[in-house]
């Protein structure tokens, strides 16, 4: 009898490990390739701030999963946030959480924005974008969590095709992004000395959530490829 439960829990711990190691594969090769990509946005970049972004957005990522307790997909933890099962969960709150991560870290060569795309509509969905330094917001890099349930989705902004103003037939390559002033301008605030208290940044989140509530659970239905 002991053997048999020592059996099955060596074949549970098997059948955990095979399904967990594609998971952690796919973001160890997803970390280099990002870092690589943010290093490559200008020569100024510097390669060890790039791969320390990298893993930074590619584990709170992960983290935001488990904390928030996040189960199927993005749309129905959005449902389970505007019936009161779930706290947190919208797209905003991702980019938030994990934009809090980022600036601790007072990235010098890499900037933090906040990108909006379907500003006010059952599409809308918050990222971040990074870019270097004096590099425009379209130039850089999207950086949501919200996407893949907690496994981080990055591409450059002009290469989102779920994310552009479409036409009626094909795509129009023109992106849908834009730079929320307000919120990169928190994401930035560690720079002038500015940074709010935990309990304000929380405040101003869970005030844009409730402002999208009615349309949360109907937002951001686009799944681009991920990483």
């Amino acid at each position: 009898m002991k053997m048999l439960k020592m059996i099955r829990r060596i074949f549970l711990v098997v059948v955990l490990l095979t399904l967990i190691h594609p998971a952690w594969g796919k973001d160890e090769r997803s970390i280099k390739d990002l870092s690589k990509a943010l290093a490559g946005l200008s020569s100024d970049v510097d390669p060890k701030e790039a791969e320390l972004v990298s893993v930074t957005a590619h584990t709170t990522a992960r983290k935001l999963a488990r904390d928030y307790h996040v189960v199927l997909n993005p749309e129905f933890q959005a449902f389970l946030v505007n019936v009161g099962a779930r706290k947190r969960g919208w797209c905003g709150h991702w980019a938030a959480d994990i934009g809090a991560r980022l600036k601790e870290l007072k990235p010098k060569t890499l900037v933090l924005h906040w990108g909006v795309a379907y500003d006010h509509t059952s599409s809308e969905n918050n990222c971040l974008v990074v870019t270097a330094r004096n590099q425009p917001f379209r130039d850089g890099i999207i950086l949501d969590g919200w996407r893949r349930a907690g496994r981080l989705f990055w591409c450059p902004v002009i290469k989102d095709d779920e994310y552009e103003v479409e036409q009626h037939y094909g795509h129009s390559g023109i992106t849908a992004w834009k730079e929320n002033m307000q919120w990169s301008a928190w994401l930035r605030d560690y720079e002038t000395g500015k940074e709010k208290s935990k309990t304000a940044t929380n405040n101003k989140v869970n005030e844009a959530g409730s402002a999208r509530g009615e349309r949360a659970s109907n937002s951001d239905s686009r799944q681009p490829t991920t990483q």
